[in-house]
């Protein structure tokens, strides 16, 4: 682990009201935990716009299986895109509905793309994707 380092940052008091009421919500114990958590999401959102640099997301996915070939041209997708895709979880929401969440890794403009094909497929009713990192550049 790397060296702690103290600096000092200037801040309007009505924004740190909110941003301690924000943290108090969140759980942290202290704003120094708190703040660390916003450098790591904005370095990690950074790595995203990096394309070639490698990451891990998941593109979540509702739809309705009885839609005509839905289900099928989400299995297709992804079977072309095997080597992205780490992992499937299938859920039945209700007797129509379900919802599909796929991990996977790979470089940034890849699992991008695989991600809004899947979640631009016709038929799909909502989905997401969530960038993340592989941790390797994070302490």
């Amino acid at each position: 682990m790397a060296d702690l380092v103290r600096f000092g940052v200037s801040i309007p008091d009505d924004l740190l009201d909110k941003f301690d009421g924000l943290i108090s919500k969140k759980g942290y114990t202290n704003r120094s935990e708190a703040i660390r958590d916003l450098i790591r999401d904005r370095l990690v959102e950074d790595q995203w716009t990096e394309t070639a640099h490698d990451v891990v997301g998941t593109a979540t996915v509702v739809y309705n299986h009885e839609q005509s070939d839905l289900a099928q041209k989400l299995t297709e997708i992804q079977h072309k895109k095997h080597n992205l895709i780490v992992s499937a979880v299938h859920v039945h929401l209700d007797k129509h509905n379900c919802l599909e969440v796929l991990i996977m890794r790979g470089k940034a403009e890849d699992v991008k793309k695989i991600g809004e094909l899947l979640i631009s497929t016709r038929g799909v009713k909502h989905g997401k994707i969530t960038m993340t990192t592989t941790g390797k550049e994070l302490d």
